[in-house]
């Protein structure tokens, strides 16, 4: 539109150039005729005068015979300059100043002596009425106008349908691919507008298919993995469980029955095994603790929500001055298999950084159900993560659990506050994971 108002205007002003130097001659031929009859009326005046016995009366008689609207006037010397200007006379009051301004009429009047007796009495004064003319362009330039305005706008109202058709597919055609580089390969770009655009909307559509396949494989491939690392960790704790187990079971209860056996007098002795014992009970500790951490096995017999409110129990004991708040929903229980382990793991792992490297004062745990999803938040107030390593080995090794489930796992600084929060669908199948 901008180019097409452009041309307008250029248009406009090449049409007012072409008036200010074209009207004032076109206007000077056009009263060329008039000028020559105001000639030959001043001569056959001067001609009879000179022939009549009473010129004065003569004269007399042809101005009367003049009136008052007549272009070709008798003005006596003396008299002062004619009234009767050139271009001031209605319809002319509808042409604006402007416009008469643009065309610069110059002075068209015309004089011819009248002589009596050889003496100048007057002269035939030729002041042509120019309003017609006037109006007459002022009319063509207002049609020409008027035109170039139509034109205009139809030509704008034809660009802007032909626009639109090509701009409404191309539309869809970007909000396809913002879509697409979303994740969502589910909606197909509807094929439209020219042809070119319906191509590439059916190759967009194409690709949008095999994405989504390699992503269900990817998903699946994942799934597999971490169903793999889960079968692993449980070979793991039924070893650790079943073999280093009751060996240290066996070296507690012996160790006790050595203190007891051991008389009173042999201190250094007595001293040696309550060592020993010590340092079973603290390897008793780190099997228990090791063997959570590979097979959480309160899910089954207690619960989602309970292990969960078990897990911050055990953290709120091994760091009492942290603070610890939870809101863990109870709908929780309903989900089982590898979403609920899922879950689990990604809040155990977030409270062991939270430990381990955070050095937090406060720190909160939220897990519910809502809209179809599984949402987990785990926020502290402490120190945040370094800007270079965001995800570590164990967050690494949770955002592949999560996003086997098309999950979204993110890590977040906010308000002075580190928060892990995770999103999973919980239409998720159970039974197949299970398996």
């Amino acid at each position: 539109m901008l180019p097409l108002g452009l041309m307008f205007v250029a248009a406009l002003l090449a049409g007012a150039v072409s008036l200010r130097f074209f009207a004032p001659a076109q206007l000077a031929e056009e009263i060329e005729p008039a000028a020559r009859s105001a000639r030959a009326v001043a001569a056959a005046l001067n001609g009879a005068l000179q022939t009549s016995a009473n010129p004065q009366a003569t004269l007399d008689a042809f101005v009367q015979s003049l009136g008052d609207s007549a272009a070709i006037r008798f003005r006596r010397l003396g008299s002062g300059p004619d009234g009767h200007p050139h271009a001031v006379q209605t319809p002319l009051g509808t042409v604006p100043g402007w416009f008469m301004h643009l065309l610069a009429i110059p002075e068209l009047k015309a004089a011819f002596p009248v002589v009596i007796e050889g003496k100048q009495v007057g002269a035939i004064v030729l002041a042509p009425d120019l309003s017609a003319d006037i109006y007459e362009k002022w009319i063509g330039f207002l049609a020409i106008a008027g035109s170039g305005i139509a034109l205009m706008l139809l030509t704008v109202a034809i660009a802007h349908f032909t626009a639109r058709s090509a701009q409404r597919p191309l539309q869809h055609l970007g909000d396809g691919l913002t879509r697409m580089r979303g994740g969502d390969y589910a909606q197909p770009i509807i094929p439209a507008g020219p042809p070119e655009i319906r191509r590439s909307a059916q190759q967009a559509n194409e690709l949008a298919r095999t994405l989504h396949q390699l992503s269900q494989d990817n998903r699946n491939l994942l799934r597999q993995i971490v169903s793999l690392q889960d079968d692993e960790r449980q070979d793991m704790a039924r070893e650790l469980h079943d073999e280093l187990g009751p060996l240290l079971f066996g070296i507690r209860a012996n160790t006790v029955a050595l203190l007891e056996s051991t008389p009173a007098g042999e201190g250094e002795l007595r001293r040696a095994a309550e060592g020993i014992l010590q340092s079973v009970e603290t390897l008793q500790q780190a099997n228990r603790r090791i063997l959570d951490r590979l097979r959480p096995l309160y899910i089954d017999e207690l619960g989602l929500q309970k292990s969960i409110q078990t897990l911050l129990q055990n953290a709120k004991a091994q760091t009492p001055e942290l603070k610890v708040t939870s809101r863990i929903d109870a709908r929780l229980n309903e989900i089982e298999g590898l979403m609920s382990q899922t879950v689990y793991r990604v809040i155990q792992e977030a409270v062991t950084n939270v430990l381990r490297h955070a050095k937090a004062s406060s720190m909160d745990v939220a897990a519910e159900i809502s809209g179809g999803e599984v949402i987990v938040e785990i926020s502290d107030d402490g120190i945040g993560f370094p800007p270079d390593r965001r995800f570590g080995r164990g967050l690494t090794g949770m955002l592949e659990r999560v996003r086997a489930l098309s999950g979204t796992l993110e890590l977040l600084r906010e308000a002075g506050r580190t928060s892990v929060r995770c999103r999973l669908p919980a239409g998720e199948p159970s039974s197949g994971e299970r398996t």
